[in-house]
């Protein structure tokens, strides 16, 4: 069955080239009806953290925004 259909298309290649433009065309014309409700977000999360601090900015990393990240995550498990 597969061996027929290989001949088939083989010796017919006008026919599974038009066969395949009119597939392309119609999926290309109903493409515009599909309609997608969400697109998952699935980069990390991010927070901002808005304080003072006179200092470096891996000193507010490691002193302000780490252990808040922390506290959050713990909460939400």
């Amino acid at each position: 069955m597969i061996n027929r259909i290989i001949d088939f298309s083989v010796k017919n290649k006008l026919i599974i080239f038009m066969l395949v433009a009119v597939g392309c065309i119609g999926a290309g014309g109903r493409w515009k009806h599909v309609s997608l409700d969400a697109i998952p977000d699935l980069s990390d999360t991010q927070v901002i953290i808005f304080s003072r601090w006179d200092r470096s900015p891996d000193l507010v990393e490691a002193q302000v925004t780490y252990p808040s990240l922390q506290a959050w995550w713990a909460r939400r498990r």
